[in-house]
C-alpha cells in the first residue's frame, strides 16, 4: 500500500489571475497613501517641534517699545504711537491678584488649568477652511510672542506644535505668567500692573476689587474698542456685564456677590493726561486702532512689525476742521460741543476728523439724534416707491403716528410737494409720507446709504429693544454718528454708490512695501447703477437751493416733546466731499447761544461748515 505523501495534503495554488494582482497593487497604494497621511504630519510635526520655540516674555516685551508712525494721506507724519512710560512692567505670576487672574481665565480661557494647551475644534476649523477658530491663553501667548496673527493652516500648524511643546515644558503658572505681561490691555498698556495705574490710577495689588478685575479682563478681548474713553459707557458697561456674567456662570463669583461697573473710577487716558497727544489727536487715535483691530492689525502687531500706518486724512482739511469748531465755539455757553467729519464720496476716506477737544469723549463717533436732517432719507424711500419731486403730499398740522401725536405749524401750504417739503423743512409732510411709507422703508433706505445695522453692537434706527422701529424715525429721534452721517449724504454725492467711511489707507512694513491696503468697497446704494443716479441726483437736485455745485441741509433734533432742540446739524457735499458738522452738549438739554436764542442748524453748525470749506475746499 503506497502512503499518502505530504504533497498530497497541499491545498494547490490559486492562480495568479489579473485580477489577483489588481487588489495586491491596490492595497499596497492604500498600504503607502495611509502611511503617508500618518506619517508626513507626524514627521513634519517633530521637525517643527524641533525647529520652532517661543521667545520669553522678556525678549517680547522688549520688542514692544518700537514706534508706529501714523501718517497722513500724503506721507508727512501725523504723530507717532509710543509706549508710555512704565507700561511693560514686569508681573511675576505671584503677584498678580487672585480675582484678577480668575478674571481673565474666565473670560479667554475656561478650560485653561486642564487643557493640552490647544483648542482643537480651532485648529480643526482653520486646516477645513483656513479661517481662524478662538484660541485659549497658551495660542494667545503664542500668537503675540510670533508676532503671527493671520489665519492660516500654516499659523494654526506651528500654534499646534508651539502649544504642544510649551505646555510639555512649562508649568500652567509659567504659562499664564508670560501671557500676562505680554498681553494689551489697551492704551498704550502691556501686562497688569501698567493697565491698573492707566484704567485706576492705582498700583496692582491684592486689594483689587471683583469690579475692577472684571473691567480690566474686558478690556483684552479688543482694547481699542472696549475702553469707554473710545466707545463711551454704555458699551463699556456691556463689556463689563459679559466678564461678570463670565465669573458668576463658572463659579468664581457668587450670584449674590455685590458687584458694580466701575465707571465713576475709571480715569481719562494716560495719553492725554501726559500731554502726548491733544484730545483731538487722541480720538484720531482710537478710531484708526480700532479700525486696524478688526481688519487683523492690533496694536501689539503694529510693534512687533515696527509697521507704519498711512490714514486717509489730508493735513489742510484736518487743520482747517479744527481751526473752524474752536473759533466758532469760542464765546459760546462753555457745555457746547462739537464735532467735523469731511468724507471723500468716491472711495469713503475720511479726509477731516475732529471729535472736539474739550475732552476723552469724541463727539465723531458718538451718536447723536438726526433731527431734520435725516428727512433726505425719507425723501429718497419715497422716490424708492415711485414717487417723485413734483409729486404733491398731505401736510398736515396734526397727525398720529405709532401711538404719538405729532403737531406742527403748516409750513408747506397747499400745494405741498415732496421737493417743496424738503426745502421747506415741511416736519408735518414728512410725518405723514413715514406714516404712509412705513417706518421699515425709512430704516432700509438710510441703512443702504450707509448707516450702518450696528455700532458697537447696538442696533441702529431702533427702539432700545433693538428690534421695533417707532415713530421717531419720523422726526430723526434715533441718535446717528457724525461719521455715519457724512457717509450716507456722500452716497448722494457720488451718484448713489456707496463706499464705507474709513481712516485708514494702507499698512506698510519696515521697507515701506504695502503689507495691507482698504479694499474697494463702493457699491449702487438704492438697486442698480441707473436706480441709484436717478435717486441720489434727486436729492442732490432738491437740496441745492442757490443752483450752485453744493447740496447742504441744516436740521434740529427736538429737546423731548418741547419746541427747543438738543442737536443741530449742517450736513451738504459737493462731489468732491461730504462734511458733516454736530453741535450738541454732553447731555439732554436745551440748547440756546451765547445771545439766549435757539440753536438751529443754520446758525452755528452751518457757520462751522462755512468756515471749513472756505479753509478746505478748494484749496
Amino acid at each position: 500500500m503506497t502512503l499518502p505523501t505530504q504533497e498530497d495534503h497541499e491545498t494547490p495554488a490559486k492562480p495568479d489571475t489579473p485580477r489577483r494582482r489588481r487588489w495586491r497593487r491596490v492595497r499596497r497604494i492604500a498600504g503607502w497613501t495611509l502611511g503617508a497621511l500618518i506619517g508626513v504630519p507626524l514627521i513634519a510635526f517633530w521637525v517643527a517641534y524641533l525647529v520652532l520655540d517661543v521667545r520669553s516674555p522678556q525678549d517680547v516685551l522688549a520688542g514692544l517699545g518700537k514706534t508706529v508712525v501714523l501718517q497722513y494721506a500724503d506721507g508727512s507724519e501725523l504723530f507717532k504711537v509710543i509706549p508710555a512710560d512704565g507700561d511693560r512692567m514686569f508681573v511675576p505670576y505671584s503677584r498678580v491678584p487672585a480675582k484678577l487672574r480668575d478674571a481673565i481665565i474666565a473670560t479667554e480661557d475656561p478650560t485653561f488649568w486642564d487643557n493640552q494647551g490647544f483648542d482643537p475644534t480651532g485648529i480643526g476649523r482653520a486646516f477645513l477652511t483656513g479661517v481662524g477658530g478662538g484660541s485659549g491663553i497658551t495660542q494667545q501667548y503664542i500668537k503675540k510672542s510670533t508676532g503671527d496673527d493671520d489665519a492660516t493652516i500654516g499659523r494654526k500648524f506651528a500654534e499646534l506644535v508651539l502649544a504642544t511643546k510649551i505646555t510639555q515644558e512649562q508649568g500652567k503658572e509659567q504659562i499664564f505668567e508670560s501671557y500676562v505681561n505680554i498681553i494689551s490691555f489697551g492704551r498704550g498698556t502691556f501686562g497688569p500692573a501698567a493697565a491698573m495705574n492707566a484704567y485706576f490710577g492705582k498700583k496692582l495689588a491684592d486689594s483689587i476689587t471683583w469690579s475692577e478685575a472684571a473691567f480690566l479682563a474686558g478690556m483684552i478681548q479688543s482694547p481699542s474698542v472696549h475702553d469707554p474713553a473710545a466707545s463711551g459707557d454704555v458699551h463699556a458697561a456691556r463689556r463689563w456685564e459679559y466678564v461678570r456674567n463670565k465669573l458668576v456662570s463658572r463659579g468664581y463669583v457668587g450670584s449674590g456677590e455685590p458687584m458694580a461697573y466701575p465707571g465713576a473710577e475709571v480715569q481719562p487716558p494716560s495719553e492725554t493726561r501726559a500731554g502726548r497727544l491733544t484730545y483731538d489727536e487722541f480720538h484720531v487715535k482710537q478710531q484708526v486702532l480700532a479700525e486696524l483691530e478688526q481688519d487683523g492689525f492690533p496694536l501689539g502687531r503694529l510693534q512687533q512689525g515696527t509697521l507704519t500706518v498711512e490714514t486717509t486724512l489730508d493735513r489742510g482739511m484736518q487743520d482747517a476742521a479744527k481751526k473752524a469748531l474752536r473759533d466758532r465755539l469760542a464765546g459760546e455757553p462753555r457745555e457746547f460741543r462739537g464735532a467735523v467729519v469731511a468724507v471723500d464720496p468716491k472711495t469713503g476716506g475720511v479726509r477731516a476728523y475732529q471729535g472736539g477737544d474739550q475732552g476723552v469723549r469724541d463727539y465723531a463717533s458718538t451718536p447723536h439724534a438726526l433731527g431734520s436732517a435725516f428727512q433726505p432719507f425719507t425723501f429718497a424711500a419715497a422716490l424708492r416707491r415711485g414717487y417723485v419731486p413734483e409729486q404733491p403730499v398731505p401736510s398736515p398740522s396734526k397727525l398720529d403716528f405709532l401711538g404719538e401725536t405729532f403737531q406742527y405749524p403748516d409750513v408747506c401750504g397747499p400745494r405741498c410737494t415732496l421737493r417743496t417739503a424738503l426745502t421747506k423743512h415741511a416736519d408735518g409732510a414728512f410725518v405723514g409720507l413715514a406714516k404712509k411709507l412705513g417706518p421699515d422703508a425709512l430704516s432700509d433706505t438710510a441703512r443702504e446709504a450707509g448707516i450702518p445695522d450696528a455700532v458697537d453692537g447696538a442696533p441702529t434706527l431702533r427702539e432700545k429693544d433693538g428690534f421695533l422701529i417707532g415713530a421717531g424715525i419720523a422726526i430723526g429721534r434715533y441718535p446717528l454718528r457724525p461719521l455715519d452721517v457724512a457717509g450716507a449724504y456722500g452716497t448722494f454725492a457720488a451718484d448713489g454708490r456707496r463706499a464705507i467711511p474709513h481712516l485708514v489707507a494702507k499698512v506698510r512694513d519696515e521697507s515701506g512695501s504695502v503689507v495691507w491696503e482698504h479694499p474697494d468697497t463702493t457699491r449702487p446704494a438704492f438697486g442698480d447703477d441707473d436706480a441709484s443716479r436717478r435717486i441720489a441726483g434727486e436729492v442732490t437736485a432738491a437740496l441745492r437751493t442757490d443752483g450752485g455745485p453744493a447740496a447742504l441741509r441744516t436740521g434740529e433734533a427736538e429737546h423731548g416733546t418741547s419746541p427747543d432742540y438738543q442737536d443741530a446739524w449742517a450736513v451738504g457735499y459737493t462731489p468732491q466731499l461730504a462734511t458733516a458738522v454736530w453741535i450738541g452738549s454732553d447731555d439732554e438739554r436745551r440748547l440756546k447761544d451765547a445771545s439766549g436764542r435757539k440753536v438751529t442748524g443754520d446758525g452755528v453748525p452751518a457757520d462751522v461748515r462755512r468756515a471749513f470749506t472756505a479753509a478746505a475746499w478748494p484749496r
